[in-house]
């Protein structure tokens, strides 16, 4: 099952991003619904209702998906490491060892579990007991992707740092694209709601979610460094292998959603200043969701890399 040239399983490299995807958008809608949407519904609560019940939605969605792609991630990890077709990879003997003796099956059993407890704290999202755990264990979700790809099987000291900054790495991006999610969907629904109260919700959730983008930013770039020095290991290595070339198309593209995000900070968010209610505030909101929408686009084009950088060698063993 080799697309896209030798050494590249296609099926594989879609599942795995669409699983990544699935599972930041998860994490990071209950984290904004958690930490910008609540805060900013005092002043706007029929907006505010619209908001929660189409995140909600959202949650389920991409819990859903995340549940649904693991499994069929967790079969096709089972058909490449017995080296069988899909069919005679199907037996309980090659399943069984798979998710009983790896580090792959182990982590995707610890995973189904904490999807199935997020979904039955959705279930129950209007108890706070409820939502917190669900946010707790949707981070769980999230980090535990760290042990799945090459952070986990890096070994000693070097292999700690590689954890700590990959869980941290996938954290920090899933706050922040199912953040995109979920403000794209405030934006929307503060634009139809067309009165002053609405505006102010969406401006100060805008400006929370672009202050808590700052920390966020700072983490990705951290962990991101780090990691790439990890599997890197030289800028010759960067320049002249497949996986460095992938990670420097990577890097574009996480350069051009900065640059998205600082238009919205320092252009766009300054301007729904203006009289509240005006029309240049409703054309600002447009433009807002508008950019959002292209960040989003953009980290699933990274989500696709993601997806194929997992399935490759690391550079600093391409050489």
């Amino acid at each position: 099952m080799n697309w896209l040239g030798a050494g590249v399983d296609g099926p594989l490299v879609v599942v795995r991003a669409i699983h990544f995807a699935a599972t930041a958008i998860t994490t990071g809608t209950l984290i904004f619904r958690a930490v910008v949407a609540e805060a900013a519904s005092a002043s706007a609560r029929p907006a505010a209702i619209v908001v929660r019940m189409q995140t909600l939605r959202v949650a389920w969605t991409s819990l859903a998906i995340s549940a649904a792609s693991g499994m069929i991630w967790l079969l096709l990890v089972a058909v490449s490491m017995s080296g069988l077709s899909f069919g005679e990879s199907m037996s309980s003997d090659v399943l069984s060892t798979v998710v009983n003796e790896t580090q792959f099956g182990r982590v995707s059993e610890i995973r189904l579990m904490l999807a199935a407890i997020i979904a039955g704290c959705l279930a129950y999202v209007r108890f706070p007991l409820a939502r917190g755990l669900a946010l707790a264990m949707s981070l769980g979700l999230t980090a535990a992707l760290a042990w799945t790809g090459h952070a986990g099987s890096t070994a000693g000291e070097m292999g700690i740092l590689h954890l700590t900054a990959d869980t941290l790495h996938l954290l920090a991006a899933a706050i922040w694209i199912g953040g995109l999610v979920s403000l794209v969907l405030l934006l929307s629904v503060s634009r139809r709601d067309q009165t002053l109260a609405g505006v102010s919700f969406a401006r100060d959730a805008t400006q929370r979610f672009s202050t808590m983008g700052i920390a966020i930013v700072v983490v990705v770039l951290a962990t991101g460094i780090i990691n790439a020095w990890i599997l890197v290991g030289s800028w010759h290595a960067l320049i002249v292998t497949g996986y460095g070339r992938l990670l420097m198309l990577k890097v574009v593209l996480f350069a051009v959603m900065l640059l998205i995000a600082a238009a919205n900070r320092f252009w766009l968010m300054p301007r729904l200043a203006a009289p509240s209610g005006s029309e240049p505030q409703f054309k600002v909101l447009r433009r807002l969701a508008r950019n959002s929408m292209i960040e989003l686009a953009l980290a699933l084009l990274i989500f696709a890399i993601v997806g194929m950088l997992g399935t490759l060698h690391p550079a600093i063993h391409g050489l």
